[in-house]
């Protein structure tokens, strides 16, 4: 007998379902998230693979082809074979109303996945939709509409900011992010793997929280065998997992792999200009690009410190595609086991420091869990300093500044080390002068710390006593107390 794949995480979007089910009345739930981070797995879990009706959009089939999938569909879950060819989705929902009718299940679930497929141009399938829940549903009690898609930004504009039939009828709305290191490890746990936190955190620098990704991992392989196996041998899960990825999310898609590609170039970020001088987008069409990319988790934004908005930075933060542009992009040797032949280089070390500081910034709330400020209001930003021509100080950059409602900063350092860390003098001074230029440029005076986030923590030297609290692997592998 083949055992079931067990669901990891996602209590709480459980319990949203939960609360939608159990309702006694229609609901309407919205879920997204990027592209393989599990929502179909969440809702076929949750659900049992039982729905009154289930229907999946194609992927760049026009009109006429989703209306006969839906077509097939609906003969499948009514059993009727005579259902007459539809002409337009107006049709298809009246057909879906007649059949819904019929059903004698107390709470009929339908469940509409990749909707934003279906919405191919002139379809009106938007303008219908919202017909079908203002015109029939929301006259009823025993409904349940689960819409899916992978493409955020259709699903926010079309839906969830929808101004017309659907203003204000979402009833839930649930985001699925990846998962944290310790939801990772879990997973791995559950499918047979014996990694220790060291390398979960090493495969999380190549894939990040995406269920998908993990699945295809071989607890018979060593991580970077893995590594070879899915993205470095021809044919391999995921040797063009790059292209699929944003064709599949984004129309004109070489637009925003442009976006991603500059991005990748200087791990601090880029400001709104070095982004238009970068690509040459302006306007509300770069807004809109820079908006869809964040909701679908490839990019985040950072205020720098003391601005809400001005400056703000954008950095890269889909870790596969940090990845392919280091080492896949432009690979040309062809050598099925390159990542078994150069992951210990020298090179791989120095990426995989700039790495970890986005694991951190992922981590954020572990981080604030570690230092017990949970409950306390803070502003979380980024500050740097480029010196202008003739100013005779150095520039600095602090990726991550934890500012509380109790008037501490930390100065947050991020470093990946497999042994406890060690701040040399020469380092102990940099910190120094960085933390003096700080004050200088901001005017702050006092209660300025240094916080180290490292896997092994701190080596016990002359200079750790410049460290005002440490957070570990225990902490980013913490699972968080709400």
């Amino acid at each position: 007998m083949i055992k079931e794949e067990k669901l990891i995480g996602r209590q709480r979007e459980w319990v949203e379902l939960q609360w939608a089910l159990d309702s006694n009345r229609s609901e309407f739930v919205v879920m997204y998230g990027r592209r393989r981070i599990g929502k179909t797995f969440l809702v076929r879990r949750f659900f049992n693979d039982t729905y009154s009706f289930h229907y999946v959009g194609a992927h760049r089939q026009k009109k006429n082809v989703q209306l006969q999938n839906f077509r097939e569909a609906l003969s499948i879950y009514s059993g009727d074979k005579n259902i007459p060819k539809l002409k337009n989705w107006h049709e298809a929902f009246l057909q879906l109303e007649e059949y819904l009718q019929q059903c004698k299940e107390k709470r009929k679930v339908v469940f509409f996945d990749e909707m934003p497929w279906i919405d191919t141009q002139g379809s009106e399938f938007v303008d219908e939709l919202e017909y079908f829940w203002s015109n029939w549903v929301q006259n009823r009690d025993d409904i349940v509409f689960i819409a899916c898609g992978s493409a955020t930004s259709w699903m926010k504009e079309k839906l969830e900011d929808n101004q017309g039939g659907l203003h204000n009828r979402i009833t839930h709305k649930i985001y699925l992010r990846p998962f944290y290191l310790n939801e990772c490890k879990a997973y791995l746990i559950e499918h047979g793997f014996d990694w220790d936190d060291y390398q979960i955190l090493q495969s999380y620098m190549l894939f990040g929280g995406v269920p998908y990704y993990l699945s295809l991992l071989r607890p018979s392989l060593s991580l970077p065998q893995n590594v070879d196996s899915l993205i470095f041998r021809r044919g391999g899960d995921l040797s063009d997992e790059f292209n699929e990825l944003y064709n599949a999310l984004f129309n004109k898609a070489d637009r925003y792999i442009s976006i991603v590609k500059l991005l990748s170039n200087k791990r601090e970020g880029f400001t709104r200009d070095e982004i238009e001088k970068g690509t040459g987008y302006s306007g509300g069409g770069l807004s809109k690009m820079l908006e869809n990319l964040e909701r679908c988790d490839f990019i985040v934004s950072y205020a720098q410190f003391g601005n809400k908005t001005k400056l703000t930075l954008y950095r890269l933060a889909d870790f596969y595609t940090l990845f392919y542009f280091r080492y896949v992009e432009g690979n040309r040797s062809r050598d099925e086991h390159y990542w078994q032949h150069h992951y210990t280089d020298r090179g791989v070390a120095s990426w995989e420091g700039f790495t970890f500081e986005e694991v951190c910034l992922r981590h954020l709330p572990h981080i604030k869990q570690g230092l017990g400020i949970s409950g306390m209001a803070t502003e979380a930003s980024s500050w740097r300093f480029t010196p202008s021509k003739g100013d005779q100080r150095k520039g600095g950059q602090i990726d991550l500044v934890i500012k509380r409602a109790d008037k501490i900063i930390h100065l947050v350092e991020m470093k990946f080390s497999e042994i406890p860390y060690n701040i040399t003098k020469a380092y102990g001074q940099t910190l120094l002068e960085r933390k003096s230029l700080f004050m200088e440029l901001t005017g702050i005076s006092r209660g300025i710390v240094f916080t180290f986030v490292t896997p092994k923590g701190l080596s016990k030297g002359l200079h750790s006593s410049l460290v005002h609290s440490e957070i570990t692997a225990k902490n980013l592998f913490a699972e968080i107390v709400e």
